[in-house]
């Protein structure tokens, strides 16, 4: 017998595709891609970040043929970790025994898992809108002779559709305070160097490394780079910077909690010298813009967190 009412169907709403993560054989890296084919890769071995692809392939960073991806040096390209120190540490700080750029970059962090943003319930969407992928180190995992301070790093790689976000929490676990500096040591690949330019630095006084740290006053105008360049920048705003290829915007750089940007590119001479740095004419390809916090010591007190992080944006 016919029903005069049947019950309404139920709709049923079709599965939205989600980023897809997985993990290299060796558990030596991971690597994540979003429906609509945005792809990250990061090494465990300093949770190097070292390659972020746009939807149609583009590489977004630099990463020298030459570089080491064995886990027995820092790796030249990507996005390399810079914590507890910037730079050679001075003796008598207790940063003092460190390498070059302290220990983040060269100790192997831990995966800590994924999470995926909301999918879309629109008709036209095309999935999870982003991944993030989360890294731990902790006091447990480095050589505590050579910086004897109790900590946990958390870092986070967020790929969107035309972003990449970096960010990372400190927390200070122990009983003493202790200084600190970091810095996202982003090489960000350029078709040609000579037809680049940074904009966003302007009205910013800089410290110039190739002048025996020079504080240099601004120049008012966007940064060209024509020879070996090294400069940290200390800006008063977190305003967005602008990387631009013949007059035209490719990435925009957006701070959170960092005051400073490190300029840097080798140059001829400086590449030529470097034996992780290729080709020989990859200088001509990579402009460092360095998001960071290193022109004065951050001190984090016993239990305290501190917390920063960028976000690189194709245009």
């Amino acid at each position: 017998m016919e029903r005069p009412k049947k019950p309404a169907a139920i709709p049923v709403s079709p599965i939205q595709p989600t980023p897809q993560v997985s993990i290299s054989d060796d558990n030596s890296r991971v690597t994540a891609t979003l429906p609509t084919g945005q792809r990250v890769e990061i090494l465990l071995y300093g949770a190097t970040v070292i390659s972020w692809k746009s939807a149609n392939g583009r590489e977004n960073l630099f990463l020298s043929d030459k570089a080491i991806l064995d886990g027995s040096k820092p790796v030249r390209g990507g996005v390399p970790l810079v914590f507890p120190v910037f730079g050679p540490p001075k003796p008598d700080h207790p940063t003092g025994k460190l390498p070059q750029h302290g220990f983040a970059r060269s100790s192997r962090w831990e995966y800590l898992g994924k999470s995926s943003s909301e999918s879309s319930t629109l008709p036209n969407s095309k999935g999870d809108a982003s991944v993030k992928l989360d890294f731990g180190l902790s006091h447990s995992m480095i050589d505590s002779s050579k910086w004897d301070y109790s900590f946990n790093l958390t870092y986070s790689v967020t790929l969107s559709q035309d972003n990449l976000g970096t960010s990372l929490v400190v927390r200070n676990t122990g009983s003493s305070n202790y200084d600190f500096q970091v810095l996202f040591h982003t090489y960000l690949a350029v078709d040609d160097i000579t037809q680049t330019t940074i904009s966003g630095l302007e009205e910013a006084a800089f410290i110039d490394k190739t002048q025996r740290a020079k504080q240099v006053e601004p120049a008012n105008k966007a940064i060209s780079i024509t020879a070996e360049t090294d400069r940290v920048y200390t800006l008063a705003s977190e305003k967005p910077l602008t990387v631009a290829e013949q007059g035209e915007p490719r990435y925009e750089i957006t701070r959170d909690m960092l005051s400073d940007v490190v300029v840097w590119n080798p140059w001829v001479e400086k590449a030529k010298s470097m034996a992780d740095f290729g080709p020989e004419d990859g200088y001509t390809k990579m402009v460092c813009v360095e998001a960071g916090s290193v022109s004065a010591w951050n001190t984090l007190e016993a239990g305290d967190t501190w917390e920063g992080g960028q976000r690189l944006k194709t245009l």
